[in-house]
């Protein structure tokens, strides 16, 4: 008998992102291996004390790595790449119904920083 699969999406889904991405997987990797933890003290200058959080730097930075490794050049391309590949989002650290930066957010932030920072 022939069988046809139709699509329902469930109210609750149990899923754990770091149960789905393979242990020798590249975003993996790179995210075991690098320390980015003195960002915060290097920019911590550059932001107000008072409004609305920004985005984290160590997370603009991993952002910025991923357009370039995976050459992509606008911010709303990378906004989209990122949050439909899940090693790129664990290795963000965000969960699969998190939302990411908004590409506007990731823009301005570029702009706040100075290119020596990085």
């Amino acid at each position: 008998m022939q069988g046809k699969k139709t699509y329902q999406e469930k109210l609750f889904a149990c899923f754990s992102l770091s149960e789905r991405i393979p242990k020798d997987n590249f975003y993996r990797q790179l995210g075991n291996v690098l320390e980015l933890e003195y960002l915060y003290r290097l920019t911590r200058s550059y932001y107000g004390t008072s409004g609305q959080k920004s985005v984290d730097p160590v997370v603009f930075f991993k952002l910025c790595l991923v357009g370039y490794l995976e050459n992509i050049i606008s911010d709303r391309k990378l906004i989209s790449h990122c949050s439909m590949r899940m090693d790129i989002l664990y290795f963000l650290g965000y969960d699969i119904d998190d939302e990411l930066p908004w590409h506007s957010t990731i823009s301005r932030t570029r702009q706040l920083f100075p290119e020596s920072l990085f």
